[in-house]
């Protein structure tokens, strides 16, 4: 399972400094939107990395509370881009 901070929400976090994509092309919808619900293996957004692209997945069932990077933004390596409310 997912590490669920004080707040008992699941960050999303970039593994690698690297830009942070919400739609899989830009003619393409979000994969989220804040409130969405999600499972596991939902994928929420494409973190870019010299040109190779690695789609994240939720890790956890329950549903998108926040986003906080902006698309085509360079997130750095731990910071968090979204946050889930687990399911109960």
């Amino acid at each position: 399972m997912s590490t669920v901070n004080a707040d008992g929400l699941v960050p999303i976090a970039a593994k690698i400094t690297s830009v942070f994509y919400r739609r899989p092309s830009p003619t393409e919808p979000p994969y989220v939107e804040v409130g969405d619900e999600v499972d596991e293996g939902s994928i929420v957004c494409i973190l870019e990395v010299m040109k190779c692209l690695n789609t994240v997945s939720a890790g956890v069932n329950g549903h998108i509370v926040k986003i906080l990077a902006e698309n085509g933004q360079t997130v750095e390596k731990g910071e968090v881009v979204m946050l889930i409310e687990p399911s109960k």
